[in-house]
């Protein structure tokens, strides 16, 4: 009884079954480890979207608080330019190199 893991069955068409196969064989894991860590990283993914939203609506509704925020965040992590690590350059978008940014930065 202790530390016995529980497991059940769900259902998934055969297409994606297969496919779970497919990816657990060329990553050397079980089907179930797949499954568990696809499942742990679209939590993390949706935790993270539902921080950059918290943030956006900061942004957008309490623009003083806003600036405080950025005014701290530069403070730690010193200005824009010199916060990416070269072997991340473009392969990352911050909030201000996003497209709209800029046209929010003037707007604002």
């Amino acid at each position: 009884m202790g530390s016995e893991q529980r497991h059940t069955t769900i259902r998934v068409s055969v297409e994606t079954r297969d496919l779970i196969a497919q990816l657990s064989e060329q990553e050397g894991k079980s089907m179930t480890a797949l499954v568990e860590d696809a499942v742990r990283e679209h939590r993390k993914k949706l935790r993270w979207q539902r921080v950059a939203e918290q943030m956006e609506r900061t942004r957008r509704e309490e623009p003083e608080s806003w600036a405080e925020y950025v005014a701290e965040r530069d403070l730690w992590l010193g200005p824009p330019s010199d916060r990416v690590a070269p072997e991340w350059e473009g392969l990352i978008d911050l909030p201000e190199d996003l497209p709209d940014a800029a046209k929010e930065r003037d707007e604002g």
